[in-house]
């Protein structure tokens, strides 16, 4: 079937609340640490809420039904049964103690297509969770019309693109690829990828999106999935990574630092590669996430809002930067949501 490929154009969003590690507002003397200047957003900004400090949003968390849910209304997809609890009052309980104002629910594929417990949540708190929605990418093309229901019915802000949930053999940049995603940015959503198995699998295909839809904006998962590099395939993966700052709709989730760092939390591994990242893309194009439920036997939920901060401060990041990614960057990403 012939799928339309259309013109995008970008969304928004916003963020902010902070940290309790010392910010420094100077730049360390190394080269590795040394940032330009990232563009100032001419868009204003509401920087505080009404305890005069910025708020913190998380940019990538996940919600399924508790057992209870499941057998009553929300059925988990088989197979993919959680082994830890995720259900909406932990989440909202890790959120308050670690004062999170505000989150991106991301389509968790406990549920894999069914997406009619998050649309529940998203409808109980519209002005404190926005959806990312799971793209479909079926041969028959259904996942296109399946994409703009959940966008323009639904409500949803974000997809994510899960390479390994193409069919065999096809990628991301198949006609229903292409068709998905740039509707994705004519309606002004935000495209997420999850390299789960490497960086260097997908970049072709990102690269190609990108360049033939730039209008489309794109969020790169967990560091694109890049840990520290220890061998020549990781400092090309990270490289790439780097690259991918001279798409100016690309985006860097800070995110599940768990699943990127060779240490335990605080994680100070990742401090170089945040300063790198910082440097290359601007920090108004890096965001702090989480990665919730997963995250809570590894660090805590705020263990790991704190791991975030702490390593921003050892990258010498000024209080301004660490502003940007624990919350203004995906609140101007995402306009008009979370306000004061």
């Amino acid at each position: 079937m012939a799928l339309p490929v259309r013109s995008v154009t970008s969304g928004s969003i916003f963020l902010g609340d902070c940290c309790y590690a010392r910010l420094y507002s100077f730049a360390a003397p190394s080269v590795l640490y040394r940032r330009t200047q990232y563009k100032a957003s001419t868009t204003k900004m509401a920087s505080a809420n009404a305890q005069g400090r910025p708020k913190t949003i998380d940019s990538h968390l996940h919600i399924w039904a508790s057992p209870q849910e499941a057998a009553d209304k929300y059925p988990y997809f088989p197979g993919q049964e959680p082994t830890l609890p995720g259900h909406l009052d932990f989440l909202l309980q890790c959120m308050e103690e670690a004062s999170v104002e505000g989150a991106l629910i991301v389509q968790p594929i406990t549920h894999k297509f069914d997406h009619s417990l998050v649309t529940s949540v998203l409808k109980k708190h519209p002005t404190k969770f926005v959806g990312c929605c799971l793209a479909n990418p079926a041969e028959n093309g259904t996942g296109v019309k399946q994409l703009e229901d959940l966008i323009l019915k639904d409500g949803y802000r974000a997809v994510r693109f899960n390479p390994y949930l193409w069919p065999s053999g096809q990628q991301m940049t198949n006609e229903v690829g292409k068709a998905m995603f740039s509707m994705a940015g004519e309606l002004g959503v935000p495209v997420g990828f999850m390299c789960t198995k490497g960086l260097n699998l997908h970049i072709s295909e990102i690269m190609e999106l990108c360049t033939e839809f730039p209008s489309t904006a794109v969020l790169l998962d967990h560091l694109a999935f890049c840990k520290p590099p220890l061998n020549d395939e990781e400092k090309l993966a990270f490289s790439e990574l780097l690259k991918l700052s001279r798409f100016p709709q690309v985006y860097v989730k800070f995110s599940a630092l768990f699943r990127v760092s060779r240490m335990s939390s605080p994680y100070l591994d990742l401090v170089p590669l945040l300063a790198e990242v910082v440097s290359n893309f601007g920090a108004n194009r890096v965001m702090w996430g989480s990665d919730f439920p997963y995250v809570v036997p590894e660090s805590g939920y705020k263990g790991a809002k704190e791991a975030a901060c702490l390593i921003a401060s050892q990258a010498s990041l000024s209080s301004s930067e660490v502003e940007w990614i624990m919350g203004k960057t995906v609140m101007q990403l995402f306009q008009g949501q979370w306000l004061p």
